[in-house]
């Protein structure tokens, strides 16, 4: 779990307005509503976007694909609407917080009331009957979400920033400390508790998945937010704004491409960088400030692939996850729970990382620079998307073999004592055990089978792509059931009985009825949590039988309840459980390799990545890439999208092989650019074009001519580039 900021730059934007705020023990007392909110914040965001994809999957009703598009078009927005919120916020940093958190709150109001099915449920089943409402209503709570959660994430961390006078620098960064623990806080008590959450069941007619719940905490979390800012909104420091600096290096690059192109002629003299065609109205300071920032931006085009491969923990892992074993012993880990490894991880690795495995390659005479560590990341990153990959062939290996398009499959039920003969036209003959089924499922490649059982001759036609259980006695075929043909949702068990025992049943469990089933039928599934499930059976008589039926995750189970059924102590003996589709094999702890593997990439690349912007960025201009970082996050969940909608490779496991050969191919060419970058003092650059600030006025005063300037400037260049270490 990553987490960024756009930290104002003080220096440059802005003068403080007189005003004294309470203090406790040397700190302002409004730092207090700020932590606190930032708490309450980060735990409704996380904890949202920790459940979304699976609510797209089971409560939308979406496949994969789409789900894992849609979640990170969201992830992408709230990485692209940070930029407008550093833009806008140097002009009104208080109000943009308090406004678009408003916004945001509304959003995740409006998540929560897309959530509750009841609300179009008329014919109380459990499923919405007006899946476009619920549909609209969450993009529309995404959109404000996403500006909200972006708006407000420039600013929250200035705004406190701004509470610390000039003597408090101690003070101030020990908020900064206070402030990380309070997002990871946040982020990780939202991880764990939601999709718990999510796990239980609630509702007004019908018992679902509680994605209400799952999304309404946060949005309450987001009101605590909201009050709590505003209730300490007279200790703020305000402060009076002067200018944007993301404006004015944008409006410079922009004149200097515009002039360029207007003296694109030979008769024009080139100039030693493209960027000094802004020298006619702007500063050189100014200008030098912005071709160190576009050196550090062009290192950043390879990046967006780290973060299309990290970005997946919340998608393609968690949909990983729902078909594996949550089962810890002790407790129950819920799919979208293992998020949570990862910013544990953190919390273990960053320490370790600076405390032993740096100093350690420093000593070992390894010149580990930050461009390096980077690169090293990003490959960590790929040998995560390498063990996703293994990983995934494995439960590949446990899942049923579905029927195809062109593709049917059957299987035979016997509900007598003694074996049946069983012959299907064009397949070798078999029998049947009494009171069993036939080993596995039969798969053909036509929709008319004919079928003799028990010496009886009969014609079934069935539609292509689906499942059947053909129940089968000495008299001939009976029934034909409709199985299921997906793993069932959610790590739920489908179990259904079929009544062999000549009078009507009833089957319920808790407060689900089956109702009563006639003699020789099939009921529908039931749909059963992983554990023991106790199964009531009750005849006409009210005689009742307790059947205990232990369940893993994500199996399915036909419960034959044969002839030889009689009720009493021992009544569950003869009593035959067949199961048609295994339960999930592969148990979830396998999931921890390549959460290590990637928050080890994590480390160091994001963290070092942070730090090599800060100190290569001019001193006035750290804000600027820090929106060029995050515009690297937003621009790698487009690719993620884009691969998930357009890709067409048939197996999971392929696609995270292509991510991970992908980002290698990257590794290789940031290698290359790394190879040829020359490490900058920006201070030191500052400093020589400052000296050269009261020449330029001379020059100014004595009325130059452009031509005049730029003999000047090239001189003064030529003189200020021997060293390679600033040359810009």
């Amino acid at each position: 779990m990553t987490f960024h900021f756009i930290f104002a730059d003080k220096e440059e934007q802005r003068t403080k307005k007189t005003k004294n705020s309470p203090s406790c023990l040397g700190y302002p007392v409004s730092i207090f509503f700020i932590v606190v909110n930032e708490f309450c914040e980060r735990f409704s965001y996380y904890g949202m976007k920790a459940v979304l994809v699976l609510y797209f999957k089971y409560f939308i009703g979406w496949d994969n694909d789409l789900s894992t598009t849609i979640y990170h078009t969201f992830v992408a927005l709230c990485y692209l609407t940070p930029i407008l919120g550093a833009i806008i916020a140097d002009s009104w940093l208080g109000k943009t917080i308090v406004y678009l958190s408003i916004v945001y709150t509304i959003g995740q109001v409006i998540m929560a009331i897309s959530a509750i099915h009841d609300i179009t449920d008329t014919n109380r089943d459990g499923t919405p009957d007006n899946m476009t409402f619920h549909t609209a209503m969450s993009m529309l709570g995404l959109m404000l979400i996403a500006l909200g959660t972006g708006g407000i994430k420039p600013c929250v961390a200035a705004f406190g920033g701004d509470q610390f006078e000039e003597h408090q620098e101690k003070q101030r960064s020990t908020f900064f400390s206070i402030f990380y623990l309070s997002i990871n806080a946040g982020s990780l008590l939202s991880t764990l508790i939601t999709p718990i959450l999510r796990a239980q069941e609630c509702g007004i007619y019908s018992k679902q998945s509680c994605f209400p719940l799952a999304f309404g905490v946060p949005a309450a979390l987001m009101v605590v937010a909201l009050i709590v800012f505003i209730a300490g909104h007279s200790m703020y420091i305000m402060e009076s704004p002067k200018g944007n600096i993301l404006l004015r290096v944008m409006k410079c690059i922009g004149f200097a491409i515009k002039n360029r192109f207007n003296h694109r002629s030979k008769q024009h003299p080139k100039r030693e960088h493209w960027m000094d065609w802004a020298e006619e109205k702007y500063d050189k300071l100014l200008i030098a400030q912005v071709k160190m920032v576009l050196k550090v931006l062009f290192l950043y085009i390879p990046l967006p692939m780290f973060w299309a491969l990290f970005d997946q923990q919340g998608s393609r892992w968690t949909l990983q996850a729902t078909t594996m074993d949550g089962n810890f012993g002790a407790f129950i880990i819920q799919p979208d729970q293992m998020q949570i490894v990862n910013p544990i991880l953190i919390v273990i690795m960053v320490p370790i990382m600076d405390s032993a495995v740096y100093p350690l390659i420093k000593k070992c005479h390894i010149n580990f620079t930050p461009l390096r560590r980077m690169t090293v990341g990003m490959l960590l990153a790929s040998l995560a998307f390498v063990a996703a990959a293994l990983l995934q062939i494995q439960i590949d290996q446990t899942m049923p073999n579905f029927p195809s398009s062109s593709q049917i499959q059957v299987k035979f039920l016997n509900l007598e004592n003694t074996s049946v003969p069983v012959e299907v036209e064009g397949q070798e003959p078999f029998a049947v055990p009494g009171f069993d089924s036939s080993n596995d499922y039969m798969t053909l490649d036509t929709e008319n089978i004919t079928v003799s059982a028990g010496g009886k001759n009969a014609t079934a036609y069935f539609q292509k792509s689906t499942r059947h259980t053909v129940l089968i006695n000495t008299d001939g075929m009976l029934q034909t059931l409709n199985d299921i043909t997906e793993k069932p949702n959610q790590g739920m068990n489908a179990i259904r009985f079929v009544n062999g025992f000549r009078s009507h049943l009833n089957f319920t469990i808790k407060s689900d009825n089956l109702g009563p089933i006639a003699p020789l039928q099939g009921s529908g599934y039931l749909s059963v949590p992983h554990g023991k499930a106790n199964f009531t059976i009750v005849n006409e008589e009210g005689q009742t039988c307790h059947y205990i039926l232990q369940l893993g995750f994500g199996s399915s189970y036909t419960v034959l309840i044969p002839s030889t059924f009689s009720f009493g102590e021992s009544c569950t003996e003869n009593i035959k459980a067949i199961q048609d589709i295994e339960p999930n094999g592969i148990h979830m702890a396998w999931q921890v390799i390549q959460y290590f593997l990637m928050t080890c990439g994590e480390v160091v690349f994001s963290v070092t990545g942070l730090d090599f912007s800060y100190a290569q960025a001019p001193s006035n201009m750290k804000s600027v890439l820090q929106a060029g970082w995050l515009l690297t996050v937003a621009v790698g969940n487009i690719i993620v999208l884009i691969v998930a909608e357009a890709g067409s490779l048939p197996d999971q496991w392929a696609e995270y092989v292509l991510f991970a050969s992908l980002l290698v191919a990257v590794s290789i060419i940031f290698a290359v650019m790394a190879y040829f970058y020359t490490y900058m003092d920006p201070m030191e650059i500052e400093a020589k074009f400052m000296d050269l600030e009261p020449e330029e006025k001379k020059r100014k005063e004595l009325g130059m001519t452009t031509k005049d300037n730029l003999a000047y400037v090239n001189n003064e260049t030529s003189n200020n580039t021997d060293d390679k270490q600033t040359k810009i």
